[in-house]
């Protein structure tokens, strides 16, 4: 018999979200580390594709215990529809940020060699100055998004974050056409690809404060330069993906939902 309790969902969405950064984090580093194949070889497809399958294992790994939310955004959404209790929004959040804080931390341990000889770059967080901004939009610092305002990229996130949640609720939603077959969880990692293949430019979308904030401490701690020196990181990547998370969840029961409850 499965016996869930607050405890035992706070350490699966630990132990979820700790695989989605050691996984997605892992292959950002994995590109701006790899100078031993062509610039082609390496690209945004590469880490687009490498979230995906973060993503697709996180849900697998935490889904039966605590419904993997992995992300803040997530959590605060289900809580506005009425379909989480509040009173577990704040341990759900703490316990996500403690996952990708230690997955940063993953990463960093697999590749603390080449980190540490490339000068700790960021491969922890979105934004001004990540790897991703450096390889392929040229520039160092904010340079690296000079052709994006942050209000631009805070639009992207908002927009990014409203389609994971109204696609996510849509997938998981069994009056809906739903995922069967079990394979909810891959068709989810699914979403995130294209989110970041279509949407993800301006803002590197984060889409989840938890997976930017968490290894983004991490990454100060471990001295990279530069993370928290813009209002930036609290901006685009914490705030855009609440708001946009609520309006998904919002568009979804008064666009879609009630249909199928009149169906």
């Amino acid at each position: 018999m499965k016996r869930n309790n607050l405890f035992g969902e706070l350490l699966a969405e630990a132990l979820g979200t700790f695989v989605l950064v050691l996984l997605g984090d892992g292959v950002v580093a994995n590109v701006g580390l790899a100078p031993r194949l062509a610039a082609p070889a390496y690209n945004w497809n590469t880490i687009t594709f490498g979230w995906a399958m973060a993503v697709v294992v996180a849900v697998y790994v935490a889904g039966g215990v605590s419904g993997a939310h992995i992300n803040p955004a997530v959590t605060l959404a289900l809580a506005i529809r009425g379909k989480f209790p509040w009173q577990k929004v704040v341990p759900y959040w703490a316990a996500q940020l403690v996952g990708a804080f230690l997955g940063a931390l993953g990463v960093y341990l697999v590749y603390m060699e080449g980190l540490r000889g490339a000068g700790m770059p960021n491969v922890w967080s979105t934004g001004p100055g990540s790897v991703f901004g450096q390889a392929f939009w040229g520039g160092t610092g904010a340079q690296a998004l000079a052709s994006y305002s942050l209000f631009n990229a805070l639009i992207a996130e908002i927009v990014g974050t409203a389609i994971l949640l109204m696609g996510v609720i849509a997938i998981t939603d069994s009056r809906n056409l739903g995922a069967g077959a079990n394979l909810g969880p891959f068709v989810i990692g699914m979403l995130v690809l294209g989110i970041g293949l279509s949407l993800g430019g301006p803002s590197g979308y984060a889409i989840n404060p938890a997976r930017d904030f968490g290894p983004r401490l991490f990454g100060a701690i471990a001295g990279t330069q530069g993370l928290f020196d813009s209002i930036y990181w609290l901006i685009v990547p914490i705030l855009g993906p609440f708001i946009g998370g609520a309006i998904g969840g919002i568009l979804y029961d008064a666009l879609i939902g009630r249909s199928l409850e009149q169906k």
